[in-house]
């Protein structure tokens, strides 16, 4: 609905990287299968700071000092750096590599406090705006962040927003109005750079972690079967992700894999057919292909899926089905869209190159209501849910081709 001389091996709780450290003398290295890809940040036993037993902001400035400027410190963020760089991860995958490197440094079993310093530090170090909060044993870890993002906890200080990393560490359930307040550490970094929720590539998983799962579905007299390849690691890397506004929703890509099993297929499907019957095409292909439940039901909670989690798990809902018909349309045809958004319903309009009846008219243009989600009856391109008729909608997401 809506709304990782010793040489020891570490497999991560949160499944995605496998970690080795190795020391000669004062230098430490750090080798990071993530997501296939093996990365060897340098650096040396300075790196290993020791906090208190009991968790308090002196304890917290003393972390900072130990490890701010420090060539350990220097030699690990340069590292990660370049990998950023050279990867071009999107900060939501950089945060990733930066809690495998602090699970490394401090595993979280063993000492929660000091691995979250350890990812307050790296993301600070690394530009971002972090800040810690705490109360009595609560650490909570925050990032400047200009974006909407709705279901963890936030506040402003100075006119910026301030989005907590770590909320789900203490299960989502964290009373903020017992009358005790979280305080914050007195430190600035005076690091500048936003964190986005934003995600343009997927990694490039191994092909050996793939699985195929086939998708069934009819459409007018004939029968399709298509055997599309996917990765459960997909599921892990958007485990704790937020629920982020429409337009970064909508424009999560598949990863390559997936992608080159599905696209081609779909287009090969279409061609030949008009531009409004490929699209219905693609319309009840989504309707059909996956169940459907309400997030409440399948999650327990609001989540927003992108379209390889669509792929992924058993259910999903109007939006989900919307933003997983979005990327299709979008790859295949490259038509303007919009996204209306109903009390109780999220569905899509596409703007053809040929008119037809009934649009919506928005910013002059004429949309045509293409319905990705399963209903009672065989809604046709162009039809509205009869429910939906004299319901106020709003255009959460336009999208122009470039």
């Amino acid at each position: 609905m809506r709304r990782l001389g010793y040489i020891w091996i570490l497999w991560l709780g949160f499944g995605f990287s496998t970690v080795h450290a190795q020391k000669t003398g004062d230098r430490q290295e750090l080798v990071i299968d993530f997501y296939g890809d093996s990365l060897r940040l340098s650096t040396s036993t300075a790196i290993q700071v020791q906090t208190e037993n009991r968790i308090s902001h002196d304890a917290i400035v003393h972390f900072y000092k130990q490890l701010h400027n420090q060539p350990a410190t220097a030699s690990l963020v340069a590292g990660l750096d370049a990998y950023r760089q050279d990867k071009k991860l999107d900060d939501w995958l950089l945060y990733q590599l930066i809690r495998s490197t602090a699970e490394q440094i401090s595993p979280k079993s063993s000492n929660y406090h000091r691995y979250t310093l350890y990812k307050w530090l790296l993301l600070n170090e690394l530009g971002f705006q972090a800040i810690t909060r705490l109360r009595n044993d609560t650490l909570l870890l925050y990032v400047h962040s200009e974006e909407m993002i709705y279901d963890i906890p936030h506040f402003y200080q100075d006119g910026k927003q301030f989005v907590c990393l770590n909320y789900h560490d203490y299960g989502n359930n964290i009373q903020f109005d017992t009358g005790e307040r979280f305080t914050q550490t007195a430190l600035d970094f005076g690091g500048s750079q936003a964190f986005s929720y934003k995600i343009s590539t997927l990694p490039d998983f191994k092909t050996e972690q793939y699985a195929v799962k086939e998708l069934a579905f009819d459409y007018g007299s004939r029968d399709y079967n298509f055997k599309v390849l996917l990765n459960k690691q997909v599921k892990q890397l958007f485990n704790n992700y937020p629920v982020v506004d429409y337009a970064s929703q909508f424009n999560i890509p598949l990863s390559r894999t997936t992608y080159n099993s599905l696209i081609p297929l779909l287009k090969d499907a279409v061609k030949g057919m008009s531009q409004k019957k490929g699209v219905d095409y693609l319309m009840h292909f989504t309707r059909s292909a996956f169940a459907f439940d309400t997030d409440i039901r399948a999650f327990g909670k609001e989540k927003r899926l992108s379209p390889e989690q669509t792929l992924l798990y058993d259910y999903s809902d109007c939006e989900d089905r919307s933003a997983f018909f979005f990327f299709l349309v979008k790859e295949i045809y490259q038509l303007p869209m919009i996204v209306l958004s109903y009390p109780t319903h999220i569905t899509v309009a596409v703007q053809f190159d040929e008119p037809m009846g009934n649009p919506i008219l928005y910013k002059g243009s004429q949309y045509w209501v293409c319905e990705p989600t399963p209903q009672k009856k065989d809604l046709k391109l162009g039809q509205l849910l009869p429910s939906l008729r004299k319901q106020a909608f709003e255009v959460v997401y336009q999208y122009s081709p470039k």
